[in-house]
């Protein structure tokens, strides 16, 4: 079973009388331990779909399964449920809190979940050395580069061990030696077996990914298999 399976959804918001649609018949599924990038020109609707997946957006028409859960029939209650023990998101501008160290910002989304406070320390503890930060835990995010946030960004989308990443750009607000390094690390989450679904318009960030779904217009263009970027191709873009 997939894990993820749409169909014929759509999304349209009222204009003038009417409605404009920004997503039209879209219809794909993803597998468990997919590396799959959505692109599409602005305006095509990718991170709007994004929305609908990680189960933000509960209003679309079409049927939305997650692992055999019909999304499309559930109630807010239980959509958040879903969405909170299965997804975590990376977004283009980190949504880090200002006021909270990143020690702090990793641990949130583990008392969000009543993870016990014992266990919630070696999580944290865990992924500051396992994302090698474990000397920034006691900064803010405005004393990090851009590259530092958005590790820890992504660092906090994964500590509670979530089935499927979403990145919505997530070397967007970085130069690409920056986000070359964070597409390593996503890669690398990738190769452990966590699901990864991420929006761009960059191809150097598509090429780290297996399969790539374009849009346009708000409709499925293509879906297609890719060959996997090789290390001496990164190497040689980033130069």
């Amino acid at each position: 079973m997939a894990m993820v399976r749409v169909q014929d959804v759509g999304k349209a918001y009222p204009y003038k009388g009417g409605r404009t649609w920004v997503l039209r018949q879209i219809g794909f599924e993803v597998q468990e331990g997919e590396f799959v990038t959505i692109m599409g020109p602005s305006g095509s609707g990718k991170s709007t779909l994004l929305g609908i997946l990680g189960m933000l957006d509960g209003e679309f028409d079409g049927q939305y399964w997650f692992d055999g859960e019909p999304v499309h029939d559930l109630k807010p209650g239980q959509r958040n449920r879903l969405h909170k023990h299965n997804v975590g998101f990376v977004f283009q501008q980190f949504h880090l809190l200002d006021d909270l160290t990143v020690y702090e910002n990793l641990d949130i989304p583990l008392s969000y979940r009543d993870v016990p406070r014992k266990e919630r320390q070696a999580r944290v503890a865990e992924i500051l050395d396992r994302f090698q930060i474990v000397g920034k835990k006691d900064l803010f995010p405005a004393q990090l580069s851009g590259g530092q946030q958005q590790q820890v960004a992504v660092a906090r989308a994964v500590i509670a061990e979530p089935r499927v990443v979403l990145a919505d750009e997530p070397t967007g607000s970085l130069h690409w030696g920056q986000g070359r390094q964070i597409m390593e690390l996503m890669r690398g989450l990738n190769e452990q077996g966590t699901t990864i679904i991420q929006v761009t318009h960059d191809e150097r960030v598509a090429g780290f990914s297996r399969r790539v779904i374009e849009l346009a217009d708000g409709w499925l263009s293509a879906d297609r298999e890719k060959i996997h970027v090789n290390e001496t191709q990164a190497r040689s873009e980033a130069s």
